[in-house]
């Protein structure tokens, strides 16, 4: 059983910066992936980014260059930095965890996008970027 909490979320101007944290105590899994998902109004979950324990970690194509996805391990807290946000980056950003797949060809691989295949969910932190 594991607890997810997020924190850092805020309204800033176009062009501004934010950094999300997601705070997690509790068991996830042996090999964990995390990741950030977004939620606008009327809008579907979608995938933000994700990272492993040994720091694999992948980005939506919308957001590459402009956020970075981090952790400290020893404070058992998740990161993502926002830069360069856009009004179309407005959203509710939940943390997730999920199971890291295992292939018998090639081992552990990065982690989906997919919100399906995460099942310990953070209750979300709201982003708004005025224009």
């Amino acid at each position: 059983q594991a607890q997810l909490v997020e924190s850092g979320g805020g309204s800033v101007e176009s062009g501004g910066s934010l950094r999300l944290s997601c705070s997690v105590s509790g068991h996830t899994y042996s090999r964990v992936c995390m990741a950030w998902f977004r939620q606008a109004p009327g809008r579907e979950r979608e995938g933000v980014g994700t990272i492993t324990s040994d720091d694999t970690i992948t980005y939506a194509d919308t957001v590459k260059g402009r956020f970075t996805i981090s952790q400290d391990n020893a404070k058992n807290t998740v990161y993502l930095q926002m830069n360069g946000l856009k009004p179309e980056d407005t959203a509710t950003y939940y943390c997730a965890a999920g199971r890291r797949e295992l292939y018998y060809r090639s081992g552990y691989g990065s982690c989906s996008h997919d919100a399906a295949k995460y099942n310990y969910w953070g209750q979300g932190t709201q982003v708004t970027v005025s224009s």
